[in-house]
This record gives C-alpha cells, sequence and structure tokens, in this order.
C-alpha cells in the first residue's frame, strides 16, 4: 500500500509529462509529453528534442552542497563588485528553494528511473532534422511577400457508405504568405505545411505570425479581445548566443517599444518574461521594461536543470553559470473593473526541473501559467519571439516555425 501514491503519481506523470514533489512547491516536467499532448497524429520525437542530452554515460545521482572537494588547488577569493553581490544575493535567496527541489528529485526513485529513459521513450523513427533553410534570412530578401506557405488540411465523412468507421481524406490545399501575415490551423487536428520544399507540422487550434519586430504591432486586436496571457523570450544580448551563432540578439532599448498594454485582454494579462541571471538585466527589467510595458511585479519561477541521472547540469553555486534560468512574472492590469479582472494570487520562488532540449529552447510554460491568468477560463496566449508553435497560442517572431520542421516528429 506504501507503493500505491507514488504509483498513482508515476502514473500521472507519464500520461501529462508532470510530476508534481509532495514535500515542496515544485514539479518535474517532461517537455515532450507536455507537447504532445495537443498532438493528434503527429509526436514530437524525444530523440530530437533531447539531442544534445543522454551523451554521457549514466552516473549516480550527486547531490549540491556548500563544500565540495577539489583536486586542484581553490583560488582565492574575487572582490565582488556591487552589480555582482547584488547577484550573489539573488541567488542566496533562491537557493533554499532551488535545493530543497533538486533533493526532491533525487529521493524520487521511480521517476529518475523513466527520466534516464525518456530520450528513448515513444517510436523514435523521425529522421534527423538536418540544415534547415533559415527562416530568418528567407525573411530578409526582397521575394518574402511572395513566399507562400502551403496548409494541407484533413476532414472527417461522417461514416462511410457502408455505414463503417469514419473517411479521412485530404479535403483541401490552403497557400497563404508566410511572412507579415497571420497564418492559422482553425482545425481540431495537426496540419502539415510546405514551404520551398519543407515540411512543418502545425498543432492545433494555433498560428504564427513571422515578421521582425517592425511588423509586431500588427499583432494589436482591433477590439478588446486581446490576450490575457503574454509570454516573451527575447533574444537578450548574450556573449554565448554570439559565440555560438544561433540566432541573432538585439539590444536592450529594442525592448522597450514592445507593445505589451495594447495587446493585453480588456481584463488585464499575465506577463511571463524570461531573463538571464545577469543582474545589469534585472535591474533593466525592474527599473524600466517594466514600467515601459505598465507591468506589476508578481512573482519569480525557476527553471532548475538536470541532467538524465537526476545531477543538475552544472554547480549551483558557480558565479557566470547557474544551472538554472529566472522566469519573472507580472500582472498588466485592463481597463475592465469587474470580477474577472481580478488579480490571482500567484505563489513566489515556483522552481521547474527538467533536462534541457537545444540551445535556449525552453519548456512548454502555458497550460502552468494558465491558472494564474485574469479573466477568461480559457486564456488566449501570445507567445513572443517564439521558436516553436503552441496549441492554442499565436507564436511570433522571425522563426516562429523553427523546432515545427518535420523532422523533428514521428507519426503517431
Amino acid at each position: 500500500m506504501e507503493d500505491s501514491k507514488p504509483a498513482g503519481k508515476l502514473s500521472t506523470f507519464l500520461d501529462s509529462g508532470v510530476y508534481r514533489f509532495e514535500d515542496s512547491t515544485a514539479v518535474f516536467i517532461d517537455p515532450v509529453r507536455v507537447l504532445n499532448r495537443s498532438y493528434t497524429r503527429f509526436r514530437v520525437a524525444p530523440s530530437a528534442y533531447y539531442s544534445r542530452s543522454f551523451k554521457s554515460k549514466i552516473q549516480e545521482p550527486r547531490v549540491c552542497s556548500n563544500s565540495r572537494k577539489r583536486m586542484r588547488k581553490e583560488k582565492k577569493p574575487q572582490t565582488l563588485n556591487d552589480r555582482e553581490r547584488a547577484a550573489d544575493q539573488r541567488h542566496q535567496e533562491a537557493r533554499p528553494f532551488l535545493l530543497k527541489a533538486h533533493k526532491s528529485l533525487l529521493r524520487s526513485t521511480e521517476l529518475l528511473e523513466v527520466v534516464s529513459n525518456l530520450r528513448d521513450d515513444f517510436d523514435n523513427s523521425a529522421s534527423s532534422p538536418g540544415t534547415t533553410q533559415s527562416l530568418v534570412e528567407l525573411g530578409r530578401v526582397w521575394q518574402a511577400p511572395l513566399y507562400e506557405i502551403t496548409l494541407n488540411s484533413q476532414s472527417h465523412d461522417n461514416a462511410s457508405e457502408d455505414g463503417g468507421s469514419p473517411v479521412m481524406e485530404y479535403c483541401k490545399q490552403r497557400a497563404v504568405p508566410v511572412f507579415n501575415n497571420l497564418v492559422i490551423n482553425e482545425t481540431s487536428e495537426d496540419v502539415e505545411a510546405e514551404l520551398l520544399g519543407s515540411r512543418y507540422i502545425l498543432p492545433p487550434e494555433s498560428s504564427f505570425y513571422m515578421s521582425d519586430l517592425g511588423q509586431i504591432h500588427n499583432l494589436i486586436p482591433e477590439s478588446d479581445c486581446g490576450f490575457n496571457l503574454i509570454v516573451v523570450d527575447p533574444p537578450w544580448e548574450n556573449g554565448s548566443a554570439r559565440q555560438k551563432l544561433r540566432y541573432s540578439t538585439l539590444p536592450n532599448r529594442y525592448f522597450l517599444s514592445l507593445p505589451i498594454k495594447q495587446l493585453c485582454h480588456t481584463n488585464g494579462a499575465l506577463v511571463a518574461l524570461w531573463v538571464t541571471n545577469r543582474e545589469k538585466l534585472r535591474g533593466f527589467v525592474e527599473k524600466e521594461l517594466f514600467p515601459a510595458w505598465g507591468v506589476e511585479y508578481a512573482a519569480t519561477f525557476f527553471w532548475l536543470k538536470v541532467k538524465a541521472d537526476g545531477s543538475l547540469i552544472g554547480d549551483l553555486d558557480l558565479f557566470h553559470h547557474r544551472p538554472y534560468e529566472c522566469l519573472l512574472l507580472g500582472l498588466c492590469p485592463g481597463k475592465a473593473t469587474d470580477d474577472n479582472s481580478r488579480s490571482k494570487t500567484i505563489p513566489d520562488n515556483q522552481i521547474m526541473l527538467s533536462i534541457p532540449g537545444d540551445y535556449s529552447r525552453k519548456p512548454p510554460v502555458a497550460r502552468f501559467l494558465q491558472e494564474y491568468s485574469p479573466g477568461l477560463q480559457r486564456s488566449r496566449c501570445v507567445e513572443l519571439f517564439a521558436r516553436e508553435m503552441t496549441a492554442g497560442c499565436v507564436s511570433w517572431g522571425n522563426e516562429p516555425l523553427h523546432f515545427q520542421e518535420s523532422g523533428n516528429f514521428t507519426r503517431g
């Protein structure tokens, strides 16, 4: 009888991709399972999502500790400047919550056994994405307004002529401009799309608007039906990002012009902003960015990154390379003053643990944040600077199809 609760929680995790620890406010997330809850005919392939994980031999998990024995001589501690001291203070305040969450994971032996095999789950017959065409470069050429994406939709007949099971067939192809245009999959099923010889998978009830920053104003709704959940993952200036040449970055001042207030629903919106651990950036967000957006800070969530054996991807106390990222949550008030516009209590210092995917790819958080967004029972969500699509959301950026290439999927 003692194993009934863990078995039940594990069964829930296998279905939902979310494991909630009883002794902490933390959850472990398998992004692949979370994403696949929305797809109908295709599945995100674990081998593609975890392409840079599971490469080393699984070792016994290690609990991070205050002190660590080193083979080499300890370096003399350096004097911290004001920003570094402020950053260290933030880290020390978050550290107990991070440690508790990590220990909860290491105690969950049944979960760890499943986690060590996440990359091998399901049918891993997906083809390698390989070198895909650069949508960013494609959008810069003079022919960009002429490029179209073809959506292949399916329909269900009520029944076959002999009264048997429903017949499924491609009913139509629809070609629409791919740049500076809202491309919508209004159906409740996945849609295969084609662009210049490449195939992409669009999740149900999703849409994307692929453009540069100068066209974001086209997302502003004409009526009061804006968004009550806004997730933002800016391409912050970052030496590591430039070194890896993964994507283009922008100076901080560019993000001040994002029309967050105009995108908000009349009942207000929950704004979730991904940030790095640089203190200069945190100061910019608190003193300039949130005030410019009309957003009031509410809470901080942490994404703690772990390996397949449950250990952290790096030393928790390594100053310039923390094994976690922060998700700052804020509330943007709307015009309405009824009960639907009242803000909901958002717990602080929530921890999300997961094995990271490709470089800079964030775990899908929209589902977890919906319960805190004001107003509608079903959130209207927009993701800014998106590099993948989410069911039920509008994805905006200059490469929202980056992870939608068909080589990242298998047929369900």
